[in-house]
């Protein structure tokens, strides 16, 4: 799982059956210099390209969300779904405390 900021959502004009009641964010993803920025919430965008994520828990922009990729993300669905990436998660707060 991959941790990052929702920074936008897309709006679409059709979609398949199966994502009937979710909706899309663009999520710009957490890097080693976010959580080194100690216990303030990881500010700024990443330089690493923002995935458009699937999103039925309800995520909004600011929110730091856990996010799956990749095979892992089409689990949830019944049947075969054409998904990259999908919301795992709605995170309170992270806390990182970096090795010695």
């Amino acid at each position: 799982m991959k941790l990052g900021r929702v920074i936008g959502r897309v709006t679409l004009s059709k979609t398949i059956p199966a994502f009937t009641g979710g909706r899309w964010l663009i999520v710009s993803p957490f890097t080693r210099g976010h959580y080194q920025q100690g216990r303030q919430p990881p500010s700024g965008l990443s330089k690493d390209p923002s995935p458009v994520v699937f999103d039925n828990l309800g995520g909004g922009m600011g929110d730091t969300i856990g996010y799956v990729e990749g095979r892992e993300a089409s689990m949830p669905f019944d049947q075969p779904t054409p998904v990259d990436a999908i919301n795992a998660a709605i995170m309170d707060e992270v806390f990182y405390s970096p090795l010695p």
